[in-house]
């Protein structure tokens, strides 16, 4: 397989330049524009279309499809890959992989690291971009050695952002650590679309000039409208491979339509090796998917959002930045958001905002909104990234501003992962006999316990049986949302105000969102049933806009609690009493 691609300069004017293009519609178009809700069946119907088309890869697998596959769409995201697989054998395949964070929004023993590299090679991944949200090697290391153990082949990752500590040179720095890894290319990920053509020039310029046979390939999104123009200065500077969308699945917080660049890049000289005439037919495919998949929040979305070039937010954060405003019945809010998030960003030491710290910092600048007192309320994932679970902060967080972030968490310096103990026989023991049914299932379970088990158990139950599909469900009353809403929160009032009075000092659920008795899948209790608590002690959690948010005790005594573990509950709504 040829994973290879060139960026050699043209010695003869007859002479075309090539440069490939990533296909990005099966993983980060959906992503980005329609919270991760395309099919399977939706993509293996155009597939072949897709794998005789020329691109250099296809991304399909990674990012957030893993976990939506089993959460909302209830699909089996290994039985995804395998199909995607099985038809396209011309076009090597590609994922998004989070290092340590593999899919998900913590760092993963290394045993888990490498037995899931190892499983998706051999269920048929090619390409494994893999990036670390604080550009911090010691998270790369692990996942870079068990991709090529097992034959892939391991992409580095610059995540690219601005801010008084980002500079090329250090950028350059973090390419040479990584080739040092013995990654195979690298890309550039501009994750928020705010790379000018100009500092593109500057970037390629000097990373080209530092490892002269590095094939690089560049990858942003059309949020600020400048991607196309950037992919253009990208490729005469000397990246071999840039990422583009089908133009119904492109722009706005996607990817520049890939039509647009290939006439653009051919026009300058450049062979893109695509076929104009099956590209239209691909893009007639899915506009009869857009149909039925896109959410009518996406519609309303402007083309171009200049203040990205302010806040950053990555393409995919803010569709699902719109999603969790609105499930908190607070999307009137979002410019306050918006505003909060740089500052929020700055005070947290300028992280490139990517999964996980897109998402960490995301949902704390809206804690800041709604709670009305910056860090008054903070996640679980806000305290351990401060105290250095998630690797070095690129800046310093102040020390005052650390130490209420962390709580009673100690700090670390060590690589995070170091603390972590093998994970996968304990994952295995943890599944209920009879619901595992390839290896493949620990992996799931391993990196989304709550949401795998949520999937499996749906999965065993007689199919006349099930539970409706959560996809379908939401796609139905999608339908009816904008009509139904104020009748809804009228409605929603009246039976708060209808509600019993309770004995004691109820404890309020601060969001919307799922109830846990524990502040993560697999650890103890916080608080058992009746025991005696300290105001300001931990009960209990809700899990919402996927960060796990602590409920603390408002007065002291015993608890009682009124909902059970995994049930989903309402912001004010009363789940224990402490008397």
């Amino acid at each position: 397989m040829d994973t290879g691609f060139s960026r050699k300069k043209a010695v003869m004017k007859t002479t075309k330049k090539r440069i490939r293009i990533t296909d990005t519609t099966l993983r980060d178009a959906h992503q980005s524009l329609w919270a991760t809700r395309m099919r399977t069946d939706d993509i293996l119907k155009i597939a072949e279309e897709i794998d005789n088309a020329g691109y250099y890869s296809l991304e399909c697998w990674g990012g957030a499809t893993f976990d939506v596959c089993m959460r909302f769409l209830r699909e089996n995201p290994w039985e995804r890959l395998r199909q995607i697989k099985k038809v396209c054998r011309k076009t090597p395949l590609q994922m998004l992989f989070r290092g340590q964070n593999i899919l998900g929004y913590k760092h993963y023993p290394d045993d888990i690291v490498e037995r899931f590299a190892a499983l998706a090679c051999e269920n048929g991944m090619d390409i494994f971009r893999i990036f670390d949200a604080l550009n911090d090697p010691r998270n790369l290391e692990t996942a870079i050695k068990a991709v090529k153990k097992y034959g892939g082949h391991a992409q580095g990752t610059i995540s690219y952002t601005t801010s008084p500590v980002h500079t090329v040179e250090k950028y350059v720095e973090l390419a040479k650590e990584q080739q040092s890894m013995g990654i195979d290319s690298l890309c550039i990920k501009d994750m928020a679309g705010i790379l000018t053509p100009g500092a593109a020039r500057e970037l390629i310029g000097a990373l080209v000039k530092a490892m002269p046979s590095m094939p690089i390939q560049v990858h942003s999104h059309m949020t600020s409208g400048m991607a196309a123009a950037m992919y253009m200065a990208a490729a005469e500077a000397g990246a071999g491979c840039v990422d583009c969308a089908i133009s119904t699945m492109s722009s706005f917080s996607s990817q520049p339509p890939t039509e647009s660049v290939v006439s653009i890049l051919e026009s300058e000289g450049f062979d893109t090796g695509l076929d104009q005439l099956r590209l239209a037919k691909i893009n007639d495919y899915f506009k009869s998917v857009k149909a039925k998949r896109q959410p009518p929040s996406s519609s309303k979305v402007e083309a171009v959002d200049a203040g990205v070039l302010v806040h950053a937010i990555p393409g995919g954060m803010i569709s699902n930045l719109r999603s969790q405003l609105a499930q908190q019945d607070a999307l009137d809010r979002l410019p306050e958001v918006l505003e909060e998030l740089p500052k929020t960003r700055a005070d947290m030491g300028y992280p490139p905002l990517v999964t996980p710290t897109s998402q960490i910092v995301g949902v704390q600048s809206v804690l800041n909104v709604l709670s009305g007192k910056r860090f008054s309320m903070v996640t679980d994932e806000t305290k351990h990234y401060a105290a250095g679970y998630y690797g070095r902060t690129p800046s310093p967080i102040a020390p005052k501003l650390r130490k209420q972030l962390c709580g009673g968490l100690k700090p670390i310096t060590c690589r995070p992962a170091d603390l972590l103990a093998p994970g996968l026989f304990a994952a295995a023991d943890a599944i209920p006999a009879g619901l595992v049914q390839a290896e493949e299932d620990i992996l799931s379970y391993a990196l989304f316990p709550e949401v795998a088990l949520g999937y499996f158990k749906w999965r065993a139950a007689d199919p006349a049986k099930r539970e409706p599909i959560p996809a379908d469900v939401e796609e139905a009353k999608a339908k009816t949302a904008a009509a139904a809403a104020p009748e809804a929160s009228t409605a929603a009032s009246a039976k708060a105000a209808d509600a019993p009075k309770i004995d004691g000092t109820p404890v309020l659920a601060p969001l919307n969102g799922t109830f846990y008795r524990s502040d993560a899948p697999g650890k103890p209790e916080m608080a058992a049933e009746g025991a005696s608590v300290k105001v300001g002690d931990a009960v209990c959690v809700v899990e919402a806009m996927k960060l796990f948010n602590p409920i603390k005790a408002p007065a002291a005594g015993k608890i009682a609690f009124l909902v059970e573990n995994g049930k989903s509950v309402t912001k004010g709504q009363v789940v224990a009493v402490i008397k």
